[in-house]
């Protein structure tokens, strides 16, 4: 007879997800409800079992070692097998309010602004919005940790499955405020917007590069960077004055219909990723279910597209 399989707690998995998500124990335990050392001792159960390392540690964020992330792709897989064994021999109640899951930044910048409209079209129903950073609402780790019954998920190379519902595709601008610190008035081309800093909405920057190297003659400048990791924080320091940022033109929307942001100069540059609904296995006998992705689908029609 093989010999019993000692195995790691369910829980300290489940937390080494969320940790992997937000990159951070604070955050993390927040989400799980949990005291941040309640969730460094189950981490620290895990490296334990497995006497490895997981996490490299630093003063302002935390990241997967390698052996890091082959327990987190198990751990992926033992939960959604769990969660899908749940959701069979034990589907959700329909009378509690349908679960949607979304960037921060999004549901802060485009979603929220339009809540009101949704409950005016559907008083009878309640939604319940969870919030992730940008990093853990790719299309594979969608449902990742969670119980929701839709997620909207960002397509790097634009929608390729016919099962999603489009939202929208992704148009890079850059906005800051009408006027910037000290007084000065916003750069009106790229030479002049060496003499601002760059704000970012993710630790990469890769969105500034992008658009910087579709622009034709683009000048070599060296430029300050203020970086952030939600594009909600960046909007805010544009919107301060600190900066210009660089952000897809549906976040800074609102903003900019608002006066609080502006254009200074260039135009949308599309990238070819896109903003998609999914929605998760066996939800949609929710009764909600129709009556969201109606609205979702309507807002899909209010918006227009930069040429």
């Amino acid at each position: 007879m093989n010999k019993p399989l000692r195995v790691p707690s369910l829980q300290a998995l489940q937390t080494l997800v969320h940790v992997a998500e937000t990159n951070s124990f604070t955050d993390a335990a927040t989400r799980l409800h949990l005291t941040q050392s309640a969730v460094s001792r189950q981490i620290q159960q895990l490296e334990e079992h497995y006497a490895v390392p997981l996490f490299e540690r630093t003063s302002r964020r935390v990241s997967l070692t390698r052996q890091g992330r082959d327990v987190l792709d198990v751990a992926v897989e033992v939960l959604r097998s769990l969660a899908a064994l749940q959701e069979r021999l034990a589907p959700a109640p329909l009378d509690r309010p349908f679960r949607i899951r979304i960037f921060v930044s999004l549901a802060v910048r485009w979603l929220l602004p339009r809540l009101s409209a949704f409950y005016a079209a559907n008083p009878t129903l309640s939604l319940s919005i969870e919030t992730v950073g940008f990093e853990a609402m790719g299309l594979e780790d969608a449902e990742l940790g969670s119980d929701c019954d839709a997620y909207v998920v960002y397509l790097p190379k634009g929608l390729d499955e016919p099962a999603l519902t489009p939202l929208f595709d992704e148009y890079l601008i850059p906005v800051c405020a009408p006027r910037l610190e000290g007084n000065l008035a916003p750069p009106a081309s790229l030479d002049e917007l060496a003499g601002h800093a760059l704000i970012h909405g993710s630790p990469h920057g890769q969105e500034w590069n992008t658009w910087l190297q579709a622009q034709p003659d683009r000048p070599a400048h060296t430029y300050k960077h203020i970086l952030f990791n939600l594009d909600d924080l960046a909007l805010d320091a544009a919107a301060r004055g600190l900066g210009v940022a660089m952000t897809d033109l549906i976040l800074a929307q609102d903003a900019i219909d608002r006066g609080s942001l502006i254009v200074p100069f260039g135009q949308p540059l599309k990238t070819g990723g896109a903003y998609a609904l999914k929605l998760r296995d066996n939800r949609a006998a929710h009764p909600a279910c129709k009556a969201v992705l109606s609205w979702f689908e309507g807002q899909i029609e209010q918006r227009d597209y930069p040429k």
